[in-house]
């Protein structure tokens, strides 16, 4: 159960921090980012994005379901919040973000890039009170002195 909550922790806290630097600087750059050279920045942030988060996702989401099973009684209701966050973050990331930077890929339009930004405040939310909630479980995970 420790090894699984650890690395549930470190890939939600990557996360979370992460979305955070996503939020407040990477996606307000994408405004400053010359017109003629945004198709290829975009189709860049796309390929390498998708390797630093592709495998942070996945190990969060495995180590979610696996929590479910191995939390502790006391947490077992963080846990499915967690979850149901989780699947918050996935469903948002597939039906806002990804289509959003779809249209990105042909060029920079200034609706998709808004709705890229503020829709992304769904997943930023979503991965902090994630965080806030393994904290919960882990102190809670360490006993009573």
């Amino acid at each position: 159960m420790k090894l699984i909550l650890l690395t549930q922790v470190f890939a939600t806290l990557f996360m979370v921090g992460l979305i955070w630097f996503v939020q407040i600087v990477h996606y307000p750059l994408y405004a400053n980012v010359g017109r003629e050279q945004f198709p290829e920045y975009e189709a860049l942030h796309n390929r390498m994005t998708t390797w630093v988060v592709g495998p942070a996702m996945l190990v969060e989401l495995v180590t979610a379901v696996m929590l479910l099973k191995y939390s502790p009684n006391a947490s077992s209701m963080l846990a499915w919040m967690g979850l149901g966050l989780l699947i918050v973050i996935w469903g948002s990331t597939a039906a806002l973000s990804v289509p959003a930077h779809d249209v990105l890929t042909a060029g920079f339009a200034e609706g998709a890039y808004r709705k890229l930004v503020n829709t992304n405040w769904i997943r930023t939310v979503a991965w902090t009170a994630r965080g806030v909630i393994l904290m919960v479980i882990t102190y809670r995970s360490l006993g009573t002195d």
